[in-house]
């Protein structure tokens, strides 16, 4: 039965002062969550949720005792089998009116959102979000999906009409679904980055195969039965769970047309590179492959503001997102003032379990991470670690220390190498020019901050910076903290597949294709 809640509206805006109803009703199904740990859960093929070969575990990072699942484990077969039902699903699909579609995906959405707080429970859990950034990464995924719906709608169905030679003829240009797309979701936004490119695909017309990262796969899970549970058609959706072996299955079969895919530059790169042209024709892949953001703090800076959302980005999710703030350039003249400041933030910061409403940095994901972390460490000298630079004893999980360091040498590689670790590196420099030299000398290019009271400072700065994010002046964090329709999110350079950000004007056109009609009466 449907719990009956007041509706809570969340964005990352609003998370700073939520009505209290949310605690209540994120605790209620944390609990609940808790009660029904350790169960089984299957693949999402053709209409049908069928078992696997085999299954793997998934542990929560919070406590490896706890056992979220075993989860089916698709095999080369289960995923040809999931390809063949979304093709065989497509043609009726593509012929759905778009309005009939959009009312189903709504519909998606609003399960979603309507399940927030029980989704959000197993975001906390599964992947070790503290509760607000849970509740945003669950709100997010049903607003991206609702802003491709209304992005259709606004431009009926793309169906325009083009210019005519004659009364005679009739002319138009319209926008036409490829067929079988696929998604490939990473950990660190597990509803977020698997429902939003979901719900992208299918109201473009479509179908779609999911796999998502082993590490959220209880999310999946959740929000491939919100699909179900919407109306939409048997084939038109389909879930293979398991690592790296489904979706390279998946990116290798020929009936795939086109792929979204969130992950590291490396692997995103390489699909690029080889996916997109293995059929002997153009395939499209959308993909967002991280970033190695920085934010620039100048001497006309309010440093409060600058160590707070230097601090926020830095070490929200553990350091575990795409948009995390990993370096920082700071005039000299400053930079002691704010490293004192920003050090002092880092202390306080509340490390522990992130379903306590007081917990701001939960563990980092898993063992591979723990030991990434340690051996980032082991690269600097006692004296360029400022504060943090250890594991924490708390409790069964893998949890590391907030970590700021400071001189490290510009040929350092954590200068260049995307971290995923709670580690931010600041650098005083010189002047202006210099700040935004380093900050461009990366190969990514996804977000990055700025802090200046000057406007002719901030306008130089929005001017040169290669990025495709920019915040100024932001407290709630330097680089980190897009919502759909406020802002929108993708990257330059290496950071991106396409050159589109989502939650924007261009983004759902990618999942469609250009046809021109020429009829003559």
């Amino acid at each position: 039965m449907a719990k009956q809640r007041k509706h809570i509206k969340v964005t990352y805006s609003t998370l700073g002062s939520p009505d209290p109803l949310l605690h209540e009703y994120f605790e209620e199904d944390v609990a609940e969550l808790k009660r029904n740990l350790g169960k089984s859960y299957q693949l999402y093929i053709d209409g049908q949720w069928v078992d696997g070969a085999g299954s793997f575990e998934n542990r929560s990072p919070i406590n490896t005792d706890w056992l979220l699942g075993n989860f089916a484990l698709a095999s080369d077969e289960h995923v040809d089998q999931a390809v063949a039902a979304a093709k065989a699903a497509f043609p009726a699909w593509r012929d759905t009116p778009w309005q009939e579609r959009c009312n189903l995906v709504e519909r998606f959405a609003d399960l979603i959102s309507e399940r927030l707080f029980e989704i959000s429970a197993v975001v906390s859990v599964e992947i070790g979000k503290n509760r607000l950034e849970a509740i945003g990464d669950v709100e997010e995924s049903a607003d991206l999906i609702r802003y491709c719906v209304d992005a259709m709608r606004d431009n009926q169905g793309f169906d325009r009409q083009l210019l005519s030679e004659t009364d005679q003829h009739f002319n138009r240009s319209l926008l036409k679904p490829y067929g079988v797309w696929g998604v490939i979701g990473p950990f660190n936004f597990p509803a977020a980055l698997t429902g939003g490119p979901t719900g992208a695909a299918l109201t473009a017309g479509n179908t779609v195969v999911l796999k998502p990262a082993a590490e959220g796969a209880l999310t999946a899970c959740m929000i491939a039965k919100c699909v179900e549970d919407a109306g939409i058609p048997a084939g038109v959706f389909n879930m293979v769970l398991g690592g790296d072996e489904p979706g390279m299955a998946l990116t290798a079969n020929p009936d795939l047309a086109g792929l979204t895919f969130t992950g590291s530059y490396e692997v995103g790169m390489s699909l690029i590179k080889t996916f997109s042209t293995a059929a002997g024709y153009f395939r499209p892949v959308i993909a967002e492959m991280g970033g190695k953001n920085p934010a620039i703090v100048s001497a006309k800076a309010d440093l409060d503001k600058a160590a707070l959302g230097v601090m926020r980005s830095a070490f929200g999710l553990t350091g575990q997102k795409c948009s995390a703030c990993s370096r920082v350039y700071v005039d000299a003249s400053v930079k002691d003032e704010f490293l004192s400041k920003l050090v002092d933030l880092a202390a306080d910061v509340a490390v522990g379990d992130p379903t306590d409403a007081a917990t701001y940095m939960g563990p980092i994901i898993n063992e591979s991470a723990y030991q990434a972390y340690q051996s980032y460490i082991s690269e600097m000298s006692a004296g360029q670690i400022l504060t943090g630079g250890e594991t924490l004893d708390v409790g069964k999980g893998y949890f590391v220390a907030p970590t700021v360091v400071a001189d490290l040498p510009d040929d350092h590689r954590l200068w260049q190498h995307e971290m995923f670790a709670p580690i931010v590196a600041v650098r005083g420099v010189d002047s202006p020019e210099e700040a935004i030299r380093l900050a461009n000398d990366v190969a990514l290019g996804l977000t990055a901050g700025f802090y200046s009271e000057d406007p002719a400072e901030v306008d130089w700065f929005l001017d040169n910076i290669e990025a495709g994010v920019l915040y100024v002046n932001r407290a709630t964090g330097s680089t980190t903290g897009a919502w759909p329709g406020y802002q929108s999110f993708g990257g330059w350079k290496g950071s991106t597949g396409s050159n589109k950000a989502s939650g924007s004007y261009y983004y759902l056109q990618q999942y469609m294709r250009e046809q021109s009609h020429t009829i003559v009466g």
